[in-house]
C-alpha cells in the first residue's frame, strides 16, 4: 500500500487553495527538500512528480542488480536523446532520466561519491560563491549520511541516507586492487573521506539488500505529515507569474490542465527539466523565446547553457577462470536469484556489483584526480547487453573535467516536446588528449601481473585499437554518457548565471528557486547524486532562513610534488590480495 498522503490519481487536484512551497519534481533534490521544508509544521508543502509512484512491489526499482532493466524502458525512463554530436560521428547519445518517484535515484547505479574537496574550492572561487567551499559543504554531506563504515570528521552517522560499503569479495576485485598498486597508484581508506585520490571499495545507496532511493530515504518516512502532500503523474507544464513574481504552476493530470497557487515555486526537475520549464514559462534567452512566440518574463541568457556531463567507455577483458558474474545473467538462474533476494535480501540480486574502483590523475599537470574508475566483475554494458559469451570483467573509465560545454534549447511551446540537447563531447583539444591518456591508464592497470591468472585478453576495444587516433575513433563510436548531466542553471553572479547562490532564487525574479544538479557551476569529478543531495540539504536552510551549519575545519588531501605532501591514507582495501 502507498502511504495515505502519497496519491496517484486524485479526484481533485488540490486539498488546499494555496501552498507555501510547491516543489516541482519528486526526484533526488525534491525528496530531500520536501522532508526538510515540511519539518517546519507551519509550512504547507506540495510535491508534484510527473512520473509514477515507486510501488513497493516493483522489483525492477528496488532490487539493486535489476538496475539495467529500467534504462530505456518507457515506464521508468523519460528517454532523452541528444542532438547529433558533431565530434561523435553525428551520433545521438541516449540519456536515461528517472520517470518515477525518486527520479533518477530510483534507476541509477547506486554509487555514492561526493567528488573531490577541490571541486568545491573551485565552486567557491567564482564571485559570490564563497559559502560553497568544502568547509561549508562538508557539514551538509555529513548531515544526510548514515555511513555504516563509521562516522568521523568526514562521514555522518545519523542521517536518513544509509550507505553500505561494497563487500568486494569476488576474487577479481582482489586482482584489481593489487593491479592498481602494481601500476603505481595508491589505495585509500575512503574516497569520500580525507583522501579521494586512490582506490577502495565504494559507498552505495543500498540498505539491507534493497535500493535506497531519495524517495525511500527522505519522502516515505514522512508522508504522514499533515502539511506534506506528494502527487504522482502530475506534470507541471508552466510556471505562473504575476509580473516578476511566481505565483503558482500549471499542472496536467489525467489530461486536464489546472493551476495551483503557491508562495514559492521550487524547481527540482534536474539539468534537463528545470531549464526547459523555465524556458517554457518565459525565462531564458529573450531572442530565442520570442522567436518561438513565448512571452518573455525575464531575459536570462544563461538558462540552458553551460551543460556538462561525463562520457565513459568500458575496457573489457575475457576471464580465463569461472569467477565472474556471468552465470547470474543466465535465464535459468534468475528464478533462484529472485527468490534469494525476495525472501532473504541476499545473493547476486542484493548488490549493484559496482562495489569498488577509484580516482587517479592522468598526468602531472592536473591538481587532483581527473579520471574515475568503476570496476565490474563481468563484461556487460549498462543497458544489460553483453559482448562476451563467457566470463569477463571490465573497468568503466572517462575523464571527469572535460572543458567541453553544451546547451539545452527550447524547440517548441509544446511542453511534451523534448528540448534540443547538445553536449559537444570531444570538442576540445584537452578533452581529446585526456581521453587518450585515460585509455592508456586503464590498459596499464588491466595488464598488471595481478590479473595474470584471469586475463584472457582484451575484447573491447581490442588489439586493433592501438594508436592515439584509433583510440579517439573508438571513443567516438562507442562512448556513452555516465548519466551525469548538470550545470544548466548555474549558481553565481556573472551575466550567464541563473541562480543566486545565497538564496537559490532565479536572478531578477521572486517566488521561484532552483535546487538540483542544474545549479552546479562545474560538474564534480564523480557521480553526482551525492552533490545533488548536499545542495538540497544546504538549500533547505537557505530557503527557511535557518542558521547554516558551522563550517568544518577538517583538512583534506592535496597532491603536491614536494616535501609538504600530506601522509597518504594508503590502507589496503578489503578485497586486495
Amino acid at each position: 500500500m502507498l502511504p495515505n498522503r502519497l496519491t496517484n490519481q486524485p479526484e481533485e487536484l488540490t486539498v488546499r487553495d494555496h501552498y507555501d512551497f510547491i516543489i516541482v519534481g519528486g526526484g533526488s533534490a525534491g525528496s530531500a527538500l520536501a522532508n526538510r521544508l515540511s519539518a517546519r509544521g507551519d509550512a504547507n508543502v506540495l510535491v508534484l512528480e510527473a512520473g509514477r509512484p515507486d510501488y513497493p512491489w516493483d522489483v525492477f526499482i528496488h532490487m539493486p542488480a535489476a538496475l539495467t532493466i529500467p534504462i530505456g524502458n518507457r515506464f521508468y525512463d523519460w528517454k532523452y536523446l541528444s542532438e547529433p554530436e558533431e565530434f561523435m560521428n553525428a551520433r545521438r547519445i541516449y540519456h536515461a532520466r528517472g520517470k518515477v518517484l525518486g527520479g533518477s535515484s530510483s534507476i541509477n547505479g547506486m554509487i555514492f561519491q561526493r567528488g573531490n574537496p577541490l571541486d568545491y574550492e573551485r565552486w567557491a572561487g567564482d564571485p559570490g560563491m564563497e559559502q560553497w567551499d568544502y568547509a561549508h559543504c562538508l557539514p551538509y554531506f555529513k548531515k544526510m549520511e548514515n555511513c555504516l563504515a563509521g562516522a568521523d570528521d568526514y562521514r555522518g552517522g545519523s542521517g536518513p541516507l544509509v550507505l553500505e560499503r561494497g563487500p568486494v569479495t569476488n576474487p577479481l576485485f582482489g586482482a584489481f586492487f593489487e593491479a592498481v598498486r602494481e601500476a603505481g597508484y595508491d589505495w585509500t581508506h575512503d574516497v569520500n573521506g580525507f583522501r579521494q585520490e586512490g582506490f577502495a571499495p565504494f559507498d552505495r545507496t543500498i540498505h539491507r539488500g534493497r535500493r535506497l532511493s531519495a524517495a525511500r530515504a527522505y519522502l516515505h518516512p514522512v508522508t504522514g505529515r499533515k502539511n506534506l502532500e506528494v502527487r504522482c503523474r502530475s506534470a507541471v507544464t508552466k510556471i505562473l507569474f504575476d509580473g516578476e513574481r511566481a505565483v503558482g504552476v500549471e499542472v496536467v493530470e489525467r489530461g486536464r490542465a489546472r493551476s495551483v497557487k503557491g508562495s514559492e515555486v521550487i524547481l527540482c526537475g534536474g539539468a534537463f527539466n528545470s531549464p526547459h520549464l523555465l524556458q517554457l514559462s518565459g525565462v531564458g534567452n529573450a531572442h530565442d523565446l520570442s522567436r518561438l512566440g513565448v512571452e518573455v518574463v525575464a531575459n536570462l541568457p544563461g538558462v540552458g547553457q553551460n551543460l556538462q556531463d561525463h562520457l565513459e567507455v568500458y575496457v573489457q577483458h575475457d576471464c580465463t577462470q569461472p569467477v565472474s558474474l556471468a552465470p547470474a545473467l543466465k535465464w535459468r538462474r534468475r528464478p533462484l536469484i529472485g527468490a534469494q533476494w525476495l525472501f532473504g535480501r541476499s545473493g547476486p540480486g542484493a548488490t549493484n556489483h559496482f562495489e569498488g574502483g577509484g580516482f587517479a590523475r592522468s598526468n602531472e599537470e592536473v591538481r587532483y584526480p581527473n579520471l574515475m574508475f568503476h570496476f565490474l566483475p563481468i563484461a556487460i554494458r549498462y543497458d544489460g547487453s553483453s559482448p562476451a559469451s563467457g566470463h569477463g570483467y571490465q573497468v568503466h573509465i572517462g575523464p571527469m573535467y572535460s572543458n567541453s560545454r553544451g546547451s539545452l534549447t527550447l524547440t517548441s511551446k509544446d511542453p511534451t516536446v523534448h528540448p534540443a540537447i547538445r553536449f559537444n563531447y570531444l570538442s576540445t583539444a584537452q578533452d581529446r588528449r585526456e581521453w587518450v591518456e585515460a585509455i592508456h591508464v586503464a590498459r596499464d592497470i588491466l595488464a598488471q601481473p595481478a590479473f595474470g591468472p584471469f586475463n584472457g585478453g582484451e575484447i573491447s576495444p581490442g588489439p586493433s585499437v592501438a594508436s592515439d587516433n584509433e583510440i579517439l575513433e573508438w571513443v567516438q563510436r562507442d562512448g556513452e554518457t555516465a548519466l551525469h548531466p548538470s550545470c544548466t542553471c548555474k549558481m553565481g553572479t556573472d551575466e550567464m548565471s541563473v541562480v543566486d547562490p545565497k538564496t537559490m532564487r532565479v536572478h531578477g525574479l521572486e517566488g521561484i528557486r532552483v535546487v538540483d544538479a542544474s545549479v552546479m557551476p562545474y560538474v564534480t569529478n564523480a557521480n553526482i547524486f551525492a552533490p545533488v543531495m548536499m545542495i538540497a540539504e544546504k538549500a533547505a536552510d537557505l530557503i527557511m532562513g535557518s542558521a547554516p551549519l558551522a563550517p568544518s575545519n577538517a583538512p583534506f588531501y592535496r597532491h603536491r610534488i614536494d616535501a609538504t605532501t600530506p601522509p597518504t591514507d594508503g590502507a589496503a582495501p578489503d578485497g586486495a590480495q
